[in-house]
């Protein structure tokens, strides 16, 4: 087999700490997706570390679809699923995705618009089983500022190449998760000046 593994040094980076943040909040057993897998880096830890969640690998690109594939193709984890190919900016991609018990997001919403960030949240609410946890993790503004120099740099960055997207406000977010019905559980300083949000899907109340 033709090894198609990538590898990011970024990834590598906040490896241990989204592996100690997810294993400290994520339900005991159950179903897992990871939006935009990437290298499959992140999926393959975690799948190693929490044997007890089934984990579904998840990316747009085929090429980051076969580095998945490489890295599963060596580990050879039970509880590691093939990846399947997702755009979560399109509506309606939970109906593929139901009933999970964990999900998880890293470092996507500065890559899209605000409008394309109300899908991911809003199906990521529809996704998610009553209970279930979401972590989303990346930069973001707080209360409207960049808050380091490096942040500064990339947003503008980021603008330059495509002006809907860039870093997305905390506040806002925080107002966006609570329309869609999920709970702030955590919001963890994580290092490089990221944030990770720790969020669960509220349980309808019967009428």
């Amino acid at each position: 087999m033709n090894d198609d593994r990538l590898h990011s040094p970024a990834a590598e980076k906040n490896l241990r700490h989204i592996t100690e943040l997810v294993c400290s909040v994520s339900p005991e057993n159950g179903v897992a997706l990871e939006i935009a897998s990437g290298t499959g880096q992140h999926i393959i830890k975690l799948a190693s570390v929490i044997p007890s969640l089934t984990w579904q690998p998840s990316d747009i690109d085929q090429t980051r679809l076969n580095s998945i594939v490489s890295w599963s193709f060596e580990k050879q984890l039970p509880n590691l699923l093939p990846p399947i190919k997702l755009d979560v900016t399109d509506e309606g991609w939970s109906a593929l995705c139901p009933n999970q018990d964990f999900i998880l997001l890293v470092n996507l919403l500065h890559l899209v618009s605000e409008s394309e960030a109300k899908v991911i949240i809003s199906e990521i609410s529809q996704s998610l089983t009553p209970g279930g946890r979401c972590v989303i993790y990346g930069p973001f503004m707080r209360d409207g500022f960049l808050t380091s120099d490096g942040d500064k740099l990339f947003h503008q960055s980021l603008i330059e190449a495509d002006q809907d997207i860039g870093y997305k406000d905390d506040s806002w977010l925080l107002h966006l998760f609570q329309n869609h019905n999920l709970k702030t559980v955590k919001i963890a300083n994580m290092p490089a000046n990221n944030l990770a949000f720790v969020l669960e899907k509220k349980h309808l109340k019967r009428s």
